[in-house]
C-alpha cells in the first residue's frame, strides 16, 4: 500500500485529494494546522512533520496561503530530504513565471524549491478554481455598481477536476513538469459577472475599469491563462448553476 501525505489536506483541493487518494488505496496523512493527530504548521515549523513524513513514499503539497508559503515549502523539502520520500508533488497556478503579482511570484519561489529538492518531483499549473472566481465577483457585487477591470478574462477550472488529476499524479511516477490544466472557457470577466447575476438573481449594472500598472497589463495579455489546455469540463455556469440558488434579494 502507498503512504501519501496530503499538506493542506482540510483545505477546498486538499480535502478532494484525500478523498480520491483513498479511494484509490492510500493510505494517507492528513497534515494542516489543525488536523489530528499531525497537526502541523509549516509556517512556524510546529508539530510532528517528521512523524508525518516517516515511511511515506509521496508528498503532495497543497497548503498554501497569502503569507509564508516559500517558507513552507522550505521546511517541507528539508523533511523529505529526511525522511527519504521519493516523490514530491506540487500544485502551482499558470503564469506565475508571466504576471507579476507578488502571490504569483511565491508560487514560482516555490516550484524552484521543489525542482532542486533532490527528490523526485512533479509540478502541475492550473488555471484559477471556479470557487476562487465566485469568492472574487461575491465581492465585486456588493456595491450598487459591479466594476470590473476592463480586457481581462479568466480560464476557471473545477477544483475536482483538479484533484483527480493531483491523485493520478500521486499514483504515478515522478514526472517533472507536467501539461498545465486550464478551465474550459477563457471568458471576460464582465461575462463571468453577467453569469454570475443571473445565476443569483442579483441585479447589477457592470462597468467595466481600465486598471494601470505591469500587473493588469500582464492580466490582459493573458500570462494567466493556457487557451491551448482547455482541457476542463466543467464550465462556470454549470458550477454557478450547482452551487447558487437565484435570489430575489439583491
Amino acid at each position: 500500500m502507498t503512504t501519501t501525505v496530503v499538506t493542506g489536506g482540510t483545505g477546498t483541493l486538499g480535502r478532494q485529494v484525500v478523498d480520491r487518494l483513498r479511494a484509490a488505496g492510500h493510505e494517507v496523512r492528513v497534515v494542516s494546522r489543525r488536523s489530528q493527530p499531525y497537526a502541523v504548521d509549516l509556517v512556524k515549523g510546529t508539530g510532528p512533520l517528521d512523524e508525518a513524513l516517516r515511511g511515506a513514499d509521496v508528498v503532495v503539497h497543497c497548503a498554501s496561503g497569502q503569507r509564508g508559503d516559500e517558507v513552507a515549502a522550505r521546511r517541507l523539502v528539508e523533511a523529505v530530504r529526511r525522511a527519504g520520500v521519493g516523490h514530491l508533488v506540487y500544485i502551482s497556478i499558470v503564469g506565475v513565471d508571466r504576471v507579476p503579482l507578488g502571490y504569483y511570484r511565491t508560487k514560482w519561489a516555490v516550484e524552484r524549491l521543489v525542482e532542486a529538492s533532490g527528490t523526485g518531483w512533479t509540478i502541475l499549473r492550473t488555471t484559477q478554481f471556479h470557487d476562487l472566481v465566485l469568492t472574487l465577483l461575491t465581492g465585486l457585487a456588493k456595491p450598487p455598481v459591479m466594476l470590473v477591470p476592463a480586457g481581462v478574462a479568466d480560464q476557471p477550472i473545477g477544483s475536482g477536476e483538479v484533484a483527480d488529476r493531483l491523485a493520478e499524479l500521486a499514483d504515478g511516477a515522478p514526472a517533472g513538469r507536467v501539461p498545465e490544466l486550464g478551465g474550459p472557457q477563457v471568458l471576460d470577466l464582465g461575462e463571468l459577472a453577467a453569469a454570475y447575476l443571473a445565476a443569483s438573481g442579483r441585479r447589477r449594472r457592470i462597468v467595466r475599469v481600465p486598471l494601470p500598472g505591469k500587473v493588469a497589463r500582464a492580466l490582459r495579455a493573458g500570462g494567466h491563462l493556457t487557451p491551448d489546455r482547455a482541457v476542463g469540463r466543467e464550465t462556470f455556469a454549470a458550477f454557478l448553476t450547482k452551487v447558487l440558488a437565484p435570489s430575489k434579494t439583491g
